[in-house]
């Protein structure tokens, strides 16, 4: 059926759910798992006039490492239950500012033929404006994909 799952992590806690899910599915099916963690990159809404510049510059760098480490953290996670099952896992971390395009990109590239995410529903406002990145998945992805709760 399925032969290769993205799997979209993000390390919240309704996203390790969706990882279990990922892995017993996987196992069940004896395909393999690519994990995906996507980084926004660092954007300030500063203006870098003068003395200010190189502050946003040492800002910048700490923005990139502490997020390096944390895509580290999500995905080893990830790769730590998949092995704990059996199941094969790469893991992978994209750079984009847009991240269910990212996802979308990484599962085309990775040949994966199911996405698995966690539904992070907004309410409000912010909701009807921007909308959840699970549901900018949905939208736009031609590739199946099983949202976990």
């Amino acid at each position: 059926m399925f032969k290769h799952i993205l799997l979209a992590t993000d390390g919240s806690t309704l996203s390790r759910k969706a990882v279990s899910k990922a892995v017993d599915m996987a196992k069940a099916l004896r395909t393999e798992i690519t994990a995906v963690h996507v980084v926004r990159p660092y954007h300030s809404e500063i203006a870098s006039e003068g003395f200010v510049r190189p502050r946003i510059r040492e800002i910048e760098e700490r923005y990139n490492e502490q997020a390096a480490q944390q895509a580290i953290t999500i995905l080893q996670t990830a790769k730590h239950t998949a092995a704990k099952a059996g199941v094969a896992c790469d893991v992978v971390t994209v750079k984009g500012d847009s991240p269910y395009d990212a996802i979308i990109y990484q599962a085309r590239k990775s040949h994966c033929d199911l996405i698995v995410m966690a539904s992070h529903g907004r309410t409000g406002l912010r909701g009807f404006l921007l909308g959840s990145e699970t549901q900018k998945v949905l939208t736009h992805s031609k590739t199946p994909v099983l949202v976990c709760r």
